[in-house]
């Protein structure tokens, strides 16, 4: 009888311990629910594990008593890049996604306020680029971990453009409701309703082509965007067809307003990068955009005050490169126009990694440099 009592202890005790490591996995791998977060964050947000586990979880008893403790808070979820499929208008675009390390708030904290609320930057891609090779070579997932915002790469369509460049210069794809720009301002607001995303803190920026587009769409949602970046890009309206986008590319485009003088008023803080050695896009584009932006800011009643910030960088050969930042703010300090003009810099993203097609990695950082303007903006 000694025997089997001892034998029961530990037949007992061995559940236990097994209970409370499935307790301890469930809880590092994020599995069990959260008080008050939404259905729809669980569903996307955690990055889904082999079928095996996810079985042995679902045999788990309910373990709800064990977290009822009300000093003890949540583990920090995991960070997340995932690759997404979005439709519209019948068509099928894939995108990435990364969402950031978030930690939940109080669980006395209301339902709708269970996370904090984090800004959102779109990032375009350029020609010959995906979603994932776009964030390989601009880091901005890497900043965006730190800052913590997430960061949503919508992908171009194959079928849609064999170099997979997003349709700038094509009359149907430069409105609001229609085209690229109505996908991707859809796309957006999906993420900002399925996600803990800051409705006020909502950006856009691109290289090149994704430059372009960025200008397009931002100037077609100013309800939707607090500020736009554009590097290596062109200004909306400088082309409407292949012809005269190359005629933009080579000496220039100007700048037309969606919708006229009237749409000036419509303020859009902006950020231009763009290299003085692009033989890509013209340099001149990147003036184009930003007198655009300071006319709509003096149409509005924005006062500004220019200030020019020299800058150097080592490059490869060991010299020294120039960069020309001129910085357009208000009474309060707060930047809504930046040019960052690089000294000998090509048609690349100027200080992105070499694990990225398309980047300078000896200029100076502008995935940094973007996201410390755009988060001086709320719209």
């Amino acid at each position: 009888m000694n025997k089997l009592a001892r034998a029961t202890r530990q037949s007992h005790l061995g559940r236990q311990v097994a209970a409370a490591e499935r307790l301890l996995r469930r809880v590092l791998l994020s599995e069990i629910a959260i008080p008050g977060l939404p259905a729809a964050w669980v569903a996307v947000a955690v990055t889904p594990e082999p079928e095996s586990k996810k079985i042995l979880a679902k045999e788990d008893p309910p373990l709800t008593e064990a977290l009822a403790a009300p000093e003890s808070l949540p583990k920090p979820r995991r960070a997340a890049f995932t690759r997404q499929v979005f439709e519209f208008d019948g068509e099928r675009y894939d995108f990435n996604l990364y969402v950031p390390p978030l930690s939940p708030l109080s669980p006395a904290t209301s339902t709708s306020d269970a996370l904090t609320r984090v800004p959102l930057v779109v990032m375009l891609h350029g020609c010959k680029q995906d979603a994932p090779d776009f964030a390989r070579g601009t880091q901005m997932n890497e900043l965006a971990a730190k800052t913590p915002c997430l960061v949503l790469y919508p992908e171009q369509l194959a079928k849609a453009n064999q170099m997979r460049c997003w349709n700038w210069f094509d009359s149907e794809h430069q409105g609001r409701h229609a085209g690229e720009p109505a996908m991707l301002a859809a796309l957006t607001r999906q993420v900002i309703a399925r996600y803990p995303v800051d409705p006020t803190r909502v950006y856009i920026a691109g290289l090149s082509a994704g430059g372009a587009m960025a200008a397009i769409v931002a100037a077609h949602n100013p309800d939707l965007f607090a500020a736009v970046g554009v590097h290596s890009g062109l200004p909306p309206g400088a082309a409407h067809d292949v012809m005269s986008a190359f005629s933009a590319m080579r000496s220039g485009g100007q700048s037309r307003a969606p919708g006229g003088p009237a749409a000036l008023k419509d303020v859009m803080p902006t950020i231009v990068f763009h290299g003085d050695a692009d033989r890509t896009v013209h340099p001149d584009n990147g003036d184009q955009i930003v007198l655009a932006a300071i006319a709509a800011l003096k149409a509005s009643g924005v006062a500004l005050k220019r200030s020019i910030i020299p800058q150097e960088m080592p490059a490869p050969t060991g010299e020294l490169r120039h960069t020309l930042r001129t910085v357009y703010s208000n009474d309060d300090q707060r930047h809504f126009v930046e040019y960052w003009s690089v000294e000998a810099g090509p048609h690349a993203w100027s200080g992105g990694s070499a694990a990225g097609s398309f980047t300078d990695p000896h200029g100076p950082n502008a995935s940094a440099a973007i996201l410390s303007f755009f988060l001086q903006h709320r719209r």
